[in-house]
C-alpha cells in the first residue's frame, strides 16, 4: 500500500442523511479533516486517493508505513557502505 501525499484526497462522511465532502490538497490535510469529523461524530468518515477508500484508523497506519518506508529509504542512500 502506497500513499502519494501530494496527490489530493476526498474526505467523505455522513450527517443524517446528508453526505459531506471535501477535497483536500494532501493526505495530512485529509487526514485532519477525518479526524475533526470523526470527533464531531459525523458517520462513515472516509478517506479517499482516487483509488482506494480507506476508514480513519486505515488511513493512520497507511502513512505511519508509509512514513516509515520513506525513513528506511531515506537511510539507506545516506548510510555508507561498509
Amino acid at each position: 500500500m502506497t500513499l502519494d501525499p501530494s496527490i489530493p484526497f476526498s474526505v467523505q462522511a455522513y450527517l443524517d442523511d446528508h453526505r459531506l465532502s471535501v477535497t483536500t490538497e494532501t493526505a495530512k490535510d485529509a487526514f485532519a479533516k477525518a479526524v475533526e469529523w470523526h470527533v464531531e461524530r459525523l458517520s462513515n468518515v472516509t478517506i479517499s486517493d482516487g483509488n482506494k477508500s480507506y476508514t480513519v484508523s486505515e488511513f493512520s497506519s497507511a502513512m505511519a508505513l508509509q512514513q516509515i518506508a520513506d525513513t528506511a529509504e531515506a537511510e539507506s542512500k545516506t548510510e555508507p557502505k561498509v
